[in-house]
């Protein structure tokens, strides 16, 4: 392109993220044909997100964690020996037909969690039984009523003296430290609280856990590599969150943010309108880390049994939508995780660029999500993790078969789960392979 980023229209900048999307930077294939199959692939999910119609409906197999077991291992065995990671995602890619292919960012490594004293998790061995197949989070006031100000003042230093101190327990002593004030003009002053013992203590127990995250990171992104390598896309690029739910979940917890909405709302708006800039500049520094556009973005507490229609248009959507259009105007994909039902919702979030994002339901009514956002986002879903985990490959099959008749006309349309399979019969992934390919042919 002759123009510069800037002078891009945000289409355009879809287009060249596309480009690269389809020739990934620093990918030397391992052979010709598996150069071939990688554009094939990525080329199915473009003309999906373009609401075209590829040679098939493309699929993500929904397998979270379930590499480990699939590998004769378990969750906790892969969060604590990086090499029994790589294997078991080594073993999973290489046994499985699929379309895209989901490294193990998620897989959290066990010794940093358990040597930082994290409390926002609960974990196999730690809080949950040594074969649970999933964590748990821990949600709390770690923001107090009173604090909103706080946080809308500086939500750098907020995070760093208040939050870490709560939530990981080697970092309660950064609590004590003064805030950075950059009019400052002599900084001798803040520096010598660096010398009391217990602050020297947190900041090694933090080098240690950045250096420990090193070498998982480095296990990570070798099999992020090999799936590339060997020809298979990333649909992970980038993530974000809804502004409400960056509250809701990580601050306030679900109690406190219920009462705040009726007790203090005014303070939900001035902090999520805070944040907001700040969870679209992280989305597109972290997809822009990556030669994929897709950002995704987990939605917990805006499904229809949470909050109100009203509840929903007044205090989760406006900011959610306005962090979209953020990363949307950058040329990326959002990629909404609907967690829960959103059938109330579809003709509210319809409001968005054509062609712009995909909309991943879990137990949305697809035929209406078709019926109403067909005209303007790729859709994506909902096979239910219940039938995925305790069915039969032939019910598996079967339901795919009904749901790409009902949402995959005329393209636009990606088969997924409704949720991740930790665990279950490895053959009900691979009948959802099965019937896109019997089912789901556009050409």
């Amino acid at each position: 392109m002759d123009k510069k980023w800037a002078e891009l229209s945000p289409d355009e900048k879809r287009e060249e993220r596309f480009k690269r999307w389809l020739s990934p930077s620093d990918v030397k294939f391992s052979t010709p044909e598996a150069g071939k199959a990688y554009k094939e692939r990525a080329t199915r999910f473009i003309k999906a997100i373009k609401l075209e119609e590829p040679d098939r409906v493309p699929v993500i197999l929904p397998a979270g964690f379930f590499p480990a077991f699939y590998a004769g291992g378990t969750l906790e065995t892969v969060m604590y020996d990086y090499e029994e990671l790589r294997r078991a995602w080594h073993k999973f890619l290489h046994e499985f037909d699929m379309d895209v292919f989901s490294g193990p960012g998620l897989v959290m490594p066990g010794k940093v969690l358990e040597s930082t004293e994290m409390k926002i998790f609960k974990w196999p061995g730690h809080g949950l039984p040594h074969n649970s197949s999933s964590y748990q989070f821990v949600e709390g006031e770690f923001m107090k009523p009173d604090e909103y100000d706080i946080l809308l003042k500086d939500p750098s230093d907020f995070w760093l003296r208040t939050y870490l101190p709560r939530t990981v327990g080697v970092l309660e002593p950064l609590k004590k430290l003064s805030q950075l004030d950059p009019m400052v003009a002599i900084p001798i002053f803040y520096f010598t609280q660096f010398g009391r013992s217990d602050i020297q203590a947190a900041l090694k127990a933090l080098m240690a856990a950045g250096e420990e995250c090193m070498k998982w990171m480095e296990v990570v992104r070798d099999c992020s590599q090999e799936c590339l390598e060997v020809g298979f896309p990333s649909m992970w690029g980038g993530m974000s969150q809804a502004p409400f739910d960056m509250i809701g979940d990580t601050l306030r917890g679900t109690h406190g943010i219920m009462l705040d909405m009726y007790r203090q709302p005014e303070r939900i708006f001035e902090a999520m309108e805070r944040i907001t800039p700040i969870a679209i500049d992280a989305a597109i520094a972290s997809a822009d880390a990556s030669d994929c556009p897709i950002v995704v973005m987990p939605l917990h507490k805006g499904d229809d049994t949470f909050m109100s229609d009203k509840q929903f248009e007044t205090f989760y959507w406006p900011t959610l939508r306005e962090v979209m259009m953020g990363i949307i105007n950058e040329g990326l994909v959002p990629m909404p995780f609907a967690e829960g039902k959103y059938t109330r919702r579809l003709e509210v979030i319809k409001d968005l660029p054509r062609g712009a994002s995909v909309w991943w339901f879990d137990q949305t009514d697809m035929a209406k999500a078709k019926e109403i956002l067909g005209d303007t986002a790729c859709i994506a879903g909902n096979v239910p993790t219940s039938l995925l985990c305790t069915s039969t490959p032939q019910a598996v099959k079967e339901y795919c078969r009904k749901l790409i008749g009902v949402a995959g006309r005329g393209g636009g349309f990606i088969l997924n789960g409704g949720a991740e399979m930790n665990k279950g019969n490895p053959d009900n992934l691979r009948a959802m392979m099965a019937a896109a390919k019997e089912y789901g042919m556009y050409k």
